[in-house]
């Protein structure tokens, strides 16, 4: 029996644990599917509008409402229904399109579009320069079409018809953006998020619960016939190694896969990903077998090694940013490797980093992934030459 086989075998057990191939490849999807939805919703403001008017020209302006980057219109029938929703953190802001809103422009007047926010410092500055733009852009075309009706001919709902088909057709004028402070430290909202921070979460969870493997082969006696046939320990441990490293890198590549084709996510550089992803994978190597060789039961690593990894992801900024917790927990989390993983996609993914600007975390996670290895390493040949 060579590592080779042994890495087979165990791969082929661990392909018919259901319970196990849930962990590995339904869960991890299911909570990166969650975590984006969530967290997409927050690149966009909910608005409420509540149109008294039915015509063409205040349908137009909910269109364009929609239509608009960052807002998302959702109907009131009311204004106090609007104001309900406001009040509950519904929507951020309430539009009212007054009644006689067209047959008042048409004339010659002017109207006004009540916007309603909560008032709160902060609340909805956004939302409302988007708001007004979009007003302005709407007012532009009914000035056009006065002006036409006026001095051309036509009908005010043809000229206007026509002003919108027009302001569609013009070119835009191009705004380019230079991003002054670009060391964020926050990882992009929605699946960009999710993504990568579940692959750091799950690759250690699923290694250290699957150290019950190595506890129950054990305890079948299987190492103990292995040695009696001409099988050196270190071709066992090595074998083991081995089916740990696969399996933790089949998800991470699953994870990367999914994420990129399904929930579009952009991993950042290829070559500095790649890296990234194959060190944490051996991190995640090290910790499973450290908990095959630390456990006593298969029901203690099952038990004990996943809630030491969702404590470490917590720490470590898989659950939320560590920017925003204090000094201290930020300084307890990099005792973590997690923390380690995260700064570096942060650096990948919110900075244009590439290689060369992640060497200092996979020089720690390196450092993590030696001390695992090592540590399983002996404790695994002792317990095999002493059994």
């Amino acid at each position: 029996m060579t590592a080779v086989t042994l890495a087979w075998t165990e791969l082929r057990r661990a392909a018919r644990d259901r319970t196990f191939l849930f962990f590995v490849l339904f869960l991890p999807f299911m909570v990166i599917l969650l975590i984006g939805v969530t967290t997409s919703g927050f690149t966009q403001e909910r608005v409420a509008v509540v149109q008294a008017d039915r015509s063409a020209m205040a349908d137009a302006l909910v269109a364009g409402l929609d239509a608009a980057p960052g807002l998302r219109v959702v109907g009131a029938t009311t204004r106090d229904a609007g104001v309900q929703r406001l009040r509950s953190g519904e929507v951020t802001a309430v539009v009212l399109v007054p009644a006689g809103f067209s047959s008042t422009l048409q004339s010659g007047g002017s109207v006004v579009v009540p916007v309603l926010t909560t008032g709160e410092v902060g609340s909805g500055g956004s939302t409302l320069t988007t708001i007004r733009s979009v007003v302005a852009r709407q007012a532009a075309t009914v000035q056009a079409a006065a002006f036409a009706t006026r001095s051309v001919s036509g009908t005010f709902d043809q000229n206007h018809a026509r002003a919108l088909a027009l302001q569609r057709e013009s070119p835009a004028a191009g705004v380019r953006t230079e991003v002054v402070d670009s060391a964020s430290s926050y990882l992009p909202l929605g699946f960009s998020y999710s993504a990568p921070t579940m692959l750091v979460l799950f690759v250690f969870i699923n290694a250290t619960a699957g150290g019950a493997a190595i506890i129950q082969t054990r305890r079948l006696g299987i190492f103990s016939r292995a040695l009696a046939a001409p099988v050196r320990p270190r071709d066992l441990v090595l074998g083991e190694g081995l089916c740990y490293l696969t399996l933790a890198v089949a998800q991470a590549a699953l994870i990367v896969l999914v994420g990129g084709l399904v929930f579009g996510v952009n991993w950042g550089n290829p070559l500095a990903a790649t890296v990234l992803v194959t060190v944490w994978c051996l991190v995640g190597t090290g910790a499973g077998l450290v908990s095959g060789t630390l456990f006593h039961t298969p029901e203690q690593a099952s038990a004990i090694g996943p809630a030491v990894g969702i404590g470490f992801g917590m720490l470590g900024g898989c659950m939320w940013p560590l920017e925003i917790v204090p000094a201290g927990v930020r300084a307890a989390g990099h005792l973590t490797p997690h923390a380690w993983a995260v700064d570096a996609w942060v650096t990948l993914l919110s900075r244009g980093g590439g290689l060369s600007d992640i060497l200092g975390p996979l020089a720690v996670l390196s450092a993590f992934a030696v001390a695992l290895l090592g540590t399983a390493t002996l404790r695994l040949r002792r317990s095999l030459t002493t059994a």
